[in-house]
């Protein structure tokens, strides 16, 4: 196995395009796991350790740009006031050490549909980019177009995760995650959800019940009918129990999960809307009491 240990962004890129099959390695809490069980062996790694703007993150007031190695703690830490709903996902990783380690491009280079960060970053909005780049130049990839398959993602094999572009919340967000215990635990099912309304619209994310992360687009649709045709967005009003049960259905619906031995496909479609419809009622109450003050 070769071990290629770049000291620049420039290197890194070489040395991917030289080794395509080289395996990016930072935090290293998924890939080590996977090399000990002997379930992955690659012909080479690429450490991404010396790398040090892939661990610095830039927020310009509209959107952030999050290196592809800032650890969760610093998520948590940082960027729970621009990212809420990612920071909340972050604090669901693992133990404190995976946190200090881990960071959302290997979860985005794992394309796991059980990665933590996913469901947050669907609900984020589809202005969420992944920066991509090779030594043939830089692209920006929806974040509805990454996912591609089970653990398999739109990158080329001699691109590399450089960073993540993120919209400031203009609004307040949320994340829930099912597991088999109350901490270090691969989810169920996760669910991510935000308000948007600068631009009226709402978003999700759902996690560990598709063959890859996904929105669920019906119930984004259904719900931003539902503020705008009754003024909602402008007067606060209690949504009504009715609107909530109908847009956890929705989200129930979006899903198609398997059986597995964490849970039950319909366990899993039962958890989503309990999650679908919390997370809208905490979301929508802050957005409430944010409409209330301002009046």
């Amino acid at each position: 196995m070769e071990f290629l240990r770049p000291a620049t962004w420039d290197e890194a890129l070489a040395a991917k395009a030289e080794y395509p099959t080289a395996l990016p390695i930072s935090g290293g809490t998924d890939v080590m796991v996977e090399m000990n069980f002997d379930v992955h062996r690659p012909s080479a790694i690429l450490d991404l350790n010396r790398i040090t703007e892939l661990t610095e993150w830039s927020n310009d007031g509209s959107v952030v740009r999050l290196g592809a190695s800032v650890p969760y703690t610093r998520i948590i830490e940082e960027l729970s006031g621009p990212l809420p709903g990612l920071a909340l996902a972050a604090h669901t990783v693992g133990s404190p050490q995976i946190r200090n380690r881990g960071g959302v491009g290997g979860n985005l280079g794992g394309a796991s549909p059980a990665g933590d960060a996913h469901p947050a970053l669907l609900a984020a909005g589809r202005d969420v980019f992944v920066e991509a780049a090779s030594v043939r130049g830089t692209r920006m990839i929806p974040i509805d177009e990454f996912y591609v398959g089970v653990k398999r993602n739109s990158l080329a094999a001699d691109e590399l995760i450089r960073a993540v572009h993120i919209p400031v919340a203009d609004g307040p967000q949320q994340f829930s995650k099912i597991g088999t215990r109350n901490a270090m635990v691969i989810a169920v099912c996760a669910f991510g959800f935000a308000l948007h309304p600068k631009n009226g619209t709402v978003g999700t994310g759902i996690g560990s019940a598709a063959p890859t992360p996904r929105r669920a687009v019906e119930a984004e649709e259904y719900l931003r009918g539902v503020l705008a045709e009754r003024g909602l967005w402008e007067s606060g009003d209690l949504l009504g129990a009715e609107v909530v049960q109908r847009f956890g259905e929705l989200v129930k619906a979006a899903a198609s999960p398997i059986d597995d031995v964490r849970g039950t496909a319909d366990y899993r479609r039962h958890s989503l809307a309990v999650m679908a419809r919390r997370t809208l009622t905490w979301c929508w109450n802050d957005y409430s009491k944010q409409i209330r003050s301002a009046a």
